[in-house]
Formats: C-alpha cells, structure tokens, sequence
C-alpha cells in the first residue's frame, strides 16, 4: 500500500498535477485498492481538512507579509540593516542575514522574505561588483529562517497534523533560527575576509538612530508576537490577527499603502491562502488512506527490527525527508508524512514537538535545493541568473545548514532546552 501511495504520488506529480490533485488521486487508489472507495467518505474529510481553527492564523499571517512587501516596511528593516553593518568587509551580505532574521519574525513565509530581500538586495549586490550567484544564495539561504522563527506557517500545519502545541513549536524554532544565522554569519565572513573594494562609508550614530527610528515599529512586531505567546496573552491564530492588524496599521501611519495597493494585497492573500487550504484538505483523505491501510504501525514493526536507538532513527528519517526535500514542496510533505512517522515518534518516546522543529528545519533546507526548490526558482528569478548558477553558489550555505541539523541530531537538548523553558 505504501508503495502503491508514494509510486502514484510521484509519477502524478512528476506529470505536472497539481500537488492537492496528486494527493486525492494517491489516496483514491489506495481506497479503491481495499474495496473502501465512497466519494461521501472523501467529501467527509475533505472538509473535515480546512475545519479547523488554528489553520485561521495562515491566511493572516500571509496577510502580514503582503503589507509588510507592500507598505514600505521592508525598505525601512533593510535601511536600518544597512547602517548597522553596510560599512564592513562583505557587508551587504550581513544586511541580508540581519534583514532575513527581522523578516522571518513579520510573515513566517520564505518566498515572501526572500523576494521582498532580493528585489532590494541583489541589484544593489551586483552593482557593488559582489559575485551575483553567491549574493543570490545567500539571500534564498537567509529566506528560509522565516519558517524557522516564529511565526511560522509550515510549524502551524505541523503542529495541527501532529497535535503539537503550536505555541511550543514557535518558542522552539527560536535557538534554531538564530543558530541558522550564526552559521550564514561565520560562513560569510569567511568567504569575504579579504574583501576591500566598495565598501559603504560607515554610518555616524546620528545616522544609525534616525534609521532605528524609522524601523521601530515594524522591529517591534516579532517582540509583541513573542511576549504575547509566552506570556500567554494570545493563542498563535490570534497573534496572526495582531500582527496584520499592527502591519496595516504601522503601514497607514507611513503612508505607504493605497487603496490599489490594498486590493493587490488581499487578492495576492486569498490566492496563497486557497492553495495552502486545497492542499490541507486533500492531505486529510490522504491521512485517512494510510491509518485504514495500517502503514504506519506496518513501518514502526519493520523499523523496530532494525535498531533500537531513537538517534539512528532520527538520522535515517532526516536523509529520507532530505532527498523528499528535494523533488516536493515543504507544506505537502508536512501534511503527506507526519501522519506515516507519528507512530514512529512515539514508540521511540521522541518529543514530537522537538521532531515537527527538525523537520520543518530539514524540508526547508529543500526549498533552497534543486530541482524543486521554491525559493531558489524565486531568487533566480530576480537576480535572472540560471539555477544550475544559483546552486553553485548556495552550496556553502547548505553544508552549514547540514552541519547545524546534524548537531541537533546528535544534540536533541540544543532545541528540547529552550523550547520548554521559553514555552
């Protein structure tokens, strides 16, 4: 039956179906495969897939990161960036890692933050003589932090396929985050230690304050959502109503958002929002296929014989969701195997919590890997450079990515730690 899924699933979508079309195919065969094919059962679930409260907070947290392209925030994040370190050795490359981590707190959408970065961020890059293929990388590298930190929507549809509290996921993805920008930061530097020629003039402390003053009140959103989920003031779907409400609001106070930009806004929202949810919904047929099929409890006794140790376990799991990372999209993948691997988790008493943060980390890693990453298509697009370029240049930034999965593997309690403490 597993096979019967995956084989079908691939070919369909290696024939160009859409994703959620892909999956109710998959899961048509499997039903029809054991005599239990009813379309009522299937519309049953289908909306049983998007009647769901905390997937509420995705299309306002998407919301957010509209406004926050469309109403001239990022401009003021990445101004502020730039006066902070535009003046050291490959500093635009620190403006860029500086500016993922503040956008990864706004809109916890990677396409979203990596084509507000680079619009603004590879033509200045290019023009200061930066080799365009690994500015390119390392803006598409910084854009995927945004499913890292909270808020973050692929760590949403996890922890609602999981039944994991999102709000513990949110707080867990924080140590991470910030470990994925220390890595961007040391392999930078290394690459440009000995860069000299074009570098900004550096910014006197008048300077510095007046581009700290224009950033304020969007750098106070990701501290709002933070405090609010920690000092449980709001639930994650409510935080998502906060901070489109706060992102039209600081976006009004500048000026920045008209009326045609607003119907743009909203139009580009709902168009995210019905994908997410189309996929949603047909991944609840989905999971309902392999529970009747009995997969999961048949892959946890084949597992089971061959080792004991949850460590080799999540290894395995991590090279297999790697090489799932490369050929499909972070969300399906999300929805299409968290219900095969819970009864792994579980048997071998690993936090599925920590699990949905290694998870989320590795099939994002997919997003910026060849030959279906999403954000890679996205920086190839504005930088106009082919992928097989593109690739090139971010390898550098996947093996840091790599070695700080790995370490997480071997050292659980990097992410279990403060993930309790802070949740």
């Amino acid at each position: 039956m597993l096979w019967l899924f995956l084989g079908s699933l691939f070919l369909l979508l290696f024939l160009g179906v859409p994703v959620a079309l892909s999956m109710l195919l998959s899961a048509s065969l499997m039903l029809i495969q054991m005599d239990m094919f009813d379309t009522q059962l299937i519309t049953e679930n289908f909306v049983m897939g998007t009647n769901n409260f905390p997937l509420m907070a995705i299309p306002f947290f998407m919301l957010t990161g509209e406004i926050m392209k469309h109403g001239g925030i990022s401009e003021r994040i990445i101004n502020f960036a730039m006066s902070m370190v535009g003046h050291i050795k490959g500093g635009l490359g620190y403006v860029a890692i500086i500016s993922g981590l503040i956008f990864a707190g706004l809109s916890g959408s990677a396409v979203a933050d990596t084509a507000a970065l680079g619009a603004i961020l590879i033509p200045m890059m290019v023009a200061k003589k930066y080799d365009t293929a690994r500015s390119t990388g390392l803006i598409c590298a910084a854009g995927i932090i945004s499913v890292v930190i909270p808020p973050s929507i692929p760590m949403i549809i996890y922890g609602i396929t999981a039944g994991a509290s999102i709000t513990k996921l949110f707080m867990g993805g924080t140590v991470p985050g910030l470990l994925m920008v220390a890595g961007l930061w040391i392999i930078w530097k290394f690459l440009y230690r000995k860069e000299e020629s074009n570098l900004a003039p550096k910014q006197s402390g008048k300077q510095r304050w007046f581009a700290f003053k224009q950033a304020f009140w969007p750098l106070l959103l990701p501290v709002i959502i933070i405090v609010g989920l920690r000092g449980g003031i709001f639930t994650p779907t409510e935080a998502g109503v906060v901070a489109a409400i706060y992102a039209a609001i600081v976006s009004i106070l500048y000026r920045t958002l008209s009326f045609s930009k607003i119907q743009e806004v909203f139009i580009n929202t709902i168009k995210t929002t019905s994908m997410v949810m189309f996929v949603a919904a047909a991944a609840m047929i989905s999971a309902f296929a392999i529970t009747v099929a009995q997969i999961p409890n048949e892959l946890v006794g084949f597992i089971k014989g061959m080792t004991d140790s949850p460590t080799v376990l999540m290894l395995v799991i991590m090279v297999f969701l790697l090489l799932v990372g490369c050929v499909m999209d972070l969300i399906p993948a999300v929805l299409i195997f968290v219900p095969v691997l819970l009864p792994l988790l579980r048997a071998y008493n690993i936090d599925i919590a920590y699990f949905g943060i290694m998870m989320v980390i590795n099939l994002s890693i997919g997003l910026i890997t060849p030959p279906v990453g999403t954000v890679l298509y996205v920086g190839s697009g504005i930088a106009k450079l082919g992928i097989s370029k593109i690739s090139r240049g971010i390898v550098p930034f996947l093996l840091v990515y790599f070695a700080i999965l790995l370490l997480m593997v071997f050292f659980p309690n990097i992410v279990i730690m403060p993930m309790n403490w802070l949740s």
